[in-house]
């Protein structure tokens, strides 16, 4: 791999005989230690294995891929060692970087590749998805010029993954996104915000019969998801616990009735712009908890430090009334309206202002007492 930036050899040399120094002292004092004088001669090729890995979780990933062009034992030792790369850093040419890197470090569980402009193309995903079979983590943000090829691909070559983030992957279909998830069925986290082709009715009940481990899914501003898929994705995930469905503006109270109902563990809600729900909604997310504290799920509870919604955002969902939204509140002791700890966030709603949560409630009637 030619190294970038023009980093001249040495240049290289000279920068992890600085790192020998560094990793030297990691390895503890006395004789063994490796000195940089110009009487003892320099084997920092030779550096053990461990060290060099050591050495290298405390820089940066640029610096490790430098690394990994020092020699062919360091290629080799960084290639079977390496497990977290991030190339957010690159700004131009991530495409070519990932063609050379991938065959190199097929033992990643984490690559996260997000962009500030679109520089992936199909054939680098192809590439990681033939060499890095063990990917569980994958962040494709802001691909505008990935397709459908990519998602295929990874289907094939990467069916552990349990993180997915393809949001403003635009050109996405709902196809070949219920394709991934009938191969990849491990997936805990999916991000599809902004994905308006991919993130349908159609993925939605494809992720809800494959993903049964589903536990965070970001649909935000996916217009076309509407009551079936979200009916669908509550009834396939009972593990999910946060959903984000601002500006799915298709759904109604019945989407939320299913998440109260199928969903025990749900702590974060994203309903921003979803002008269609009203008050059956939130009466039915009290009536959940409700249900599901002295129900079947109560055995579970000890998996949860907490239990209950801990985080709702309704706004702009003009619809609701102050003593429903009051009713959920009381019923869920976490969500805060309270200054510095707002976790109900109602912006836009000038009818719920009268809401108040539990502590905000006691430290009114506090300053109330002090007062007379």
């Amino acid at each position: 791999m030619e190294l970038q930036e023009g980093l001249r050899s040495e240049d290289l040399e000279l920068c992890f005989k600085k790192l020998m120094v560094f990793g030297a002292s990691l390895a503890g004092g006395g004789d063994d230690r490796v000195r940089m004088d110009d009487e003892v001669t320099n084997k920092w090729k030779d550096i053990p294995m461990e060290l060099l890995l050591r050495i290298l979780s405390l820089v940066d990933d640029k610096t490790v891929i430098r690394a990994s062009g020092v020699c062919t034992g360091w290629r080799e030792a960084i290639g079977l060692g390496l497990t977290r790369l991030c190339l957010s850093w690159c700004k131009n040419n991530m495409n070519n970087l990932v063609l050379a890197l991938a065959p190199k470090f097929a033992r990643l569980h984490a690559l996260i590749l997000r962009q500030d402009k679109p520089q992936l193309e199909d054939n680098a995903v192809e590439t990681i998805a033939s060499f890095c079979h063990e990917l569980q983590e994958l962040d494709l943000s802001k691909s505008f010029k990935l397709t459908d090829r990519s998602l295929y691909a990874l289907a094939h070559g990467c069916p552990n993954l349990t993180k997915l983030n393809i949001s403003g992957c635009t050109a996405f279909s709902d196809t070949a996104l219920a394709y991934l998830t009938s191969f990849c069925k491990n997936l805990k986290s999916l991000n599809l915000c902004g994905c308006v082709r991919a993130a349908t009715d159609r993925a939605l009940q494809a992720i809800g019969y494959n993903c049964c481990e589903l536990e965070r899914l970001n649909l935000g501003w996916c217009e076309n998801v509407g009551d079936l898929g979200v009916t669908s994705l509550a009834h396939g995930c009972p593990e999910l616990r946060a959903l984000d469905l601002c500006g799915c503006v298709l759904i109604t109270d019945e989407s939320v009735i299913a998440l109260a109902n199928r969903c025990p563990h749900l702590r974060s809600l994203g309903l921003y712009y979803c002008q269609n729900i009203t008050d059956r909604a939130m009466y039915s997310l009290a009536q959940g908890r409700v249900e599901n504290k002295h129900g079947v799920w109560q055995s579970r509870k000890s998996r949860y430090e907490d239990d209950g919604l801990m985080n709702l955002n309704i706004s702009q969902c003009i619809a609701l009334t102050p003593p429903a939204v009051q009713a959920l509140c009381d019923s869920f002791p976490a969500l805060h309206t309270c200054p510095g700890r707002h976790s109900l966030i109602i912006s836009g709603c000038l009818n719920l202002t009268s809401v108040h949560c539990a502590c905000a409630v006691q430290g009114h009637r506090a300053t109330s007492t002090a007062a007379h």
